[in-house]
């Protein structure tokens, strides 16, 4: 995706997000400028910043069931299909070495996702592929701020 388009959805002072309606609208803003273009996405910020939130946004974006989608961070991974493309959504919260990311076979799971959400993604940057788009999700206000890392 053209960084003037990223740009536009999440300039950079990033995109403030008053109510959970609008962090899943800033999700469906997203999958709309991928266009059908495959993607894992990095979510990355404190606990209850709206990374699940923003899940359930890409999911209703996929034509998956948004009700479905629950943070998992005991389960590590949900897989969301039914939608015009599968979802995948991970958790990493809980992993503490590179090892446990060999037991999920992560690799293999985003060789094959057509769009992976993957919350706190941050703690292992060196195992996410190469054009991973990387988003901080902060608590502002009251209010969510979403924005690119570059």
């Amino acid at each position: 995706m053209p960084d003037t388009q990223l740009e536009q959805l999440l300039p950079p002072q990033g995109r403030l997000c008053p109510s959970e309606s609008d962090t899943r609208q800033a999700a469906q803003d997203l999958v709309a400028a991928l266009s059908g273009r495959a993607a894992v996405i990095s979510l990355e910020g404190p606990l209850g910043a709206g990374k699940t939130c923003f899940v359930k946004g890409l999911a209703e974006a996929l034509d998956c069931d948004p009700a479905g989608v629950s943070s998992p961070t005991f389960s590590l991974i949900h897989e969301y299909s039914g939608g015009r493309h599968p979802l995948v959504h991970m958790d990493l919260y809980r992993l503490e070495s590179p090892a446990e990311l060999e037991t999920l076979g992560i690799d293999d799971l985003l060789a094959e996702a057509h769009l992976a959400a993957i919350e706190w993604g941050d703690k292992f940057l060196d195992r996410l592929p190469p054009g991973t788009l990387r988003l901080s999700f902060s608590i502002e206000g009251g209010q969510r701020r979403i924005r690119l890392i570059r």
